[in-house]
């Protein structure tokens, strides 16, 4: 019993060695690691995002004082499951002048791309599926990827409508992903490091004496929290910047052509980004998987739970976002990217790279 206990302690921070410490070549040690790494974060994230987004439409229903979804299940959790299934059991329509390859491939680029960047998110210490060097690179690498499935899908289309939105989609992401990078640079000056668990690691202890974890606490960094969290809205396409789906000019935008499965890959990508965005505000600005406050005690609860705590802050504030704000015209969305965000994204890493060269490198000279 012992020995039992012992592989499962060890398969939980190094799942590889487990597998050898059983006889398994390491070849195959890797193999089955890493497959059940993958499975163990797909799996429970397929079932997040069919949650949040019943959580969502509560959300936005207890602020228009409705009761939203409350008839299939209890309380209504179903829902998300019976339209699931509602959607697998529809015909999957191509229209005829469409490109079908590409028609088709479009949808799961936008759910691989969603899926793909949390390798390398790191849930507690030591628990990460891929702990690169440069982590980040990847994340910003990958999630670069994620518009080529609305453009191809715009075009694919052959309709006016999708092909709009796929117009829409890349002058957003390039607008706000230019900000979003020298954002990171901002994070990256202050870690020393690309590593997410490194990353986390270095906010322990970062303010107030030593007692708060977060970069955000720094007031250096906190205005680029702020910018990073409304241009991970734009990103994922969420209110007010959603313009790539506005149903009042382009129908359902990039999605309008799409039925059944394709279309509910689009909602499984989507819903997946905006999961990993509001993971990704947690990691970079608020210590992650670490507790608020640098004492103790806080330490006993597991490092994965102070995670999802941050992250469901975060998914609020996208869905009370969402609720509440109108939309943008398109020229304020660039003028957003373009004119503020831009200008002081690269004020914020002259700031910061200066003070670190005098605190950090001139204390030491």
């Amino acid at each position: 019993m012992s020995g039992f206990f012992h592989f499962w302690r060890e398969f939980f921070y190094s799942p590889t060695n487990a597998f050898v410490s059983q006889g398994v070549s390491y070849e195959w040690s890797w193999f089955w690691s890493m497959l059940i790494g993958v499975l163990v974060i797909a799996l429970p994230l397929m079932l997040a995002v069919a949650m949040i987004i019943y959580a969502d439409r509560k959300i936005w229903a207890a602020m228009a004082l409705r009761r939203g979804p409350n008839v299939v299940g209890p309380w209504g959790l179903l829902q998300s499951f019976a339209d699931g299934l509602k959607v697998f059991l529809k015909e999957t329509i191509i229209p005829t002048s469409a490109n079908k390859g590409l028609f088709l491939i479009a949808p799961i680029v936008t759910f691989t791309t969603a899926l793909i960047i949390w390798a390398v998110i790191p849930f507690a210490p030591g628990v990460v599926l891929a702990n690169v060097n440069v982590g980040l690179l990847y994340v910003l690498a990958a999630s670069s990827l994620g518009v080529y499935g609305v453009i191809v899908a715009g075009w694919a289309s052959n309709s006016k409508y999708p092909f709009f939105s796929a117009l829409r989609a890349a002058a957003q992401m390039v607008s706000y992903e230019v900000s979003i990078g020298f954002v990171l640079i901002c994070v990256v000056l202050y870690a020393n490091t690309f590593n997410l668990s490194g990353i986390v690691m270095a906010q322990q202890g970062h303010k107030l004496w030593g007692l708060l974890n977060g970069f955000g606490f720094n007031p250096l960094l906190f205005p680029m929290a702020v910018v990073f969290l409304i241009s991970s809205m734009a990103e994922t396409f969420r209110t007010p910047f959603d313009l790539v789906e506005a149903e009042s000019e382009l129908v359902a935008g990039h999605q309008t052509e799409y039925s059944s499965m394709s279309f509910a890959l689009f909602w499984l990508g989507e819903y997946g980004n905006v999961i990993l965005m509001c993971a990704l505000n947690a990691i970079l600005f608020w210590g992650g998987f670490l507790p608020p406050l640098d004492i103790g005690f806080l330490y006993w609860i597991p490092g994965i739970i102070w995670l999802f705590l941050k992250m469901g802050f975060f998914f609020f504030c996208f869905s009370w976002v969402k609720a509440t704000v109108p939309r943008y015209r398109y020229d304020q969305l660039m003028r957003l990217g373009w004119k503020i965000f831009l200008p002081l994204s690269l004020l914020f890493v002259v700031l910061i790279s200066g003070w670190l060269m005098f605190w950090r490198y001139g204390a030491a000279a």
